[in-house]
């Protein structure tokens, strides 16, 4: 196998890592009123069950950040995979609601671990010429886990029951990672960096982190795409026409996979990732206000998606054309995965808070300006590597 190929195999690889990891996510919100089933005397507090694992990550992503950097990429990625792997196994049981919450927690762990080691090991093993689209793939990692889901998990639930699944994301898990574990002795990885873990060092990481316009940046910018990504999705399909929403629901999160894996590889070859970044946003404010405008809305939702897609690619290919050494990269997308937990945490529960006080207008309104805050954002960070001559 040459070189090339064998570097193709090990991103689509840890591609599929990607993918269990999401499902961590999925697994929960997808078949969501079977879980209610299961679960019959809990009322709200079932929520929880998805905001632990965001928890751990608003919390952790730098710390998991800075671990990844001190244990190395390959040994990280390979203990998420296994620990989330069994972790699965062991919710298909169904224990008690505490001990499940419990278990998300350490989940939450796992999905830490993934989504900092997978990407950063990407970036060092794809090529200068393949990075871009290498990391527009990894960028879709969440929306194809969850179409994924909906298309294949449902139908395995309403056949085999909610167990089926847990125990079929842990075999996947389990699969991915033992593969993972022959194909990665063949990769050239760099190993572990010196990187300090006391409660000192956690501290000092996070302002390293924040304070440097390189590791910072595109976590930054990716706060304010996770703040209406999901929101969006929520709040948009109860304002289209019934005969049409299924359908334009369904192609919403489709455009914004298709622009990540198309064009933002094309756009690559002649702008920065950070410039991308900023179109996206910039198309998004312009679709937003179109919307506003009375335009209809169908189409609006399916091409707002479209450019959020580059926000999406070119955040994740940011992060290696910004930071060459395997402790910047991972710090970064440990600032990536706390900035996007956060916003996922938050985004939410906001545009519903602005929904229910103010209507449709002023949610639209919301997002235009967080969208403009996350160009000022990245506006900002470049003047400062600019300063910095970097």
């Amino acid at each position: 196998m040459t070189k090339s190929l064998r570097q193709i195999l090990s991103v689509f690889l840890l591609w599929l890592a990607g993918l269990g990891a999401a499902a961590q996510f999925a697994k929960i919100v997808v078949p969501f009123s079977y879980i209610k089933e299961t679960y019959p005397h809990i009322g709200n507090e079932l929520g929880w069950m998805l905001s632990f694992v965001s928890l751990v990550g608003a919390i952790l992503g730098i710390a998991a950040g800075g671990l990844v950097a001190k244990v190395g990429t390959k040994r990280m990625l390979l203990f998420g995979m296994g620990l989330g792997a069994a972790v699965s196994l062991w919710q298909a049981s169904f224990p008690s609601f505490p001990v499940m919450l419990f278990s998300r927690v350490i989940e939450g762990i796992s999905h830490l671990a993934i989504v900092v080691a997978a990407p950063t090991l990407i970036a060092q093993i794809s090529s200068d010429r393949y990075r871009g689209a290498a990391m527009a793939l990894w960028s879709t990692f969440f929306g194809v886990s969850f179409a994924l889901l909906a298309w294949l998990g449902l139908p395995l639930i309403e056949s085999n029951g909610l167990s089926a699944l847990f125990v079929l994301h842990g075999v996947f898990m389990f699969m991915i990672a033992t593969v993972l574990l022959i194909d990665l002795r063949q990769v050239a990885a760099a190993g572990p960096v010196a990187c300090g873990l006391s409660f000192r060092d956690m501290v000092e990481n996070h302002l390293r982190a924040y304070q440097s316009p390189t590791i910072s940046a595109p976590g930054i910018g990716w706060l304010f795409y996770t703040l209406t990504f999901v929101s969006l999705l929520a709040i948009l399909p109860p304002l289209l026409p019934d005969a049409i929403r299924t359908g334009v629901t369904g192609l919403m999160p489709l455009a914004s996979i298709a622009s990540s894996l198309l064009l933002v590889p094309l756009l690559l070859r002649s702008l920065s990732s950070v410039r991308i970044v900023i179109i996206g946003f910039f198309g998004a404010i312009l679709l937003v206000f179109l919307a506003l405008l009375g335009a209809p809305l169908a189409v609006v939702s399916v091409a707002l998606f479209c450019v959020l897609g580059l926000v999406q690619g070119a955040s994740f290919s940011a992060v290696p054309e910004l930071n060459k050494s395997v402790e910047t990269q991972a710090l970064a997308y440990g600032v990536m995965a706390q900035t996007g937990n956060i916003g996922n945490l938050l985004g939410t529960p906001l545009l519903l808070a602005f929904l229910s006080m103010a209507g449709n207008s002023a949610v639209f309104a919301l997002v235009a300006a967080l969208y403009a805050v996350g160009i000022l954002a990245h506006l900002l960070t470049s003047r400062r590597r600019a300063r910095q001559g970097v």
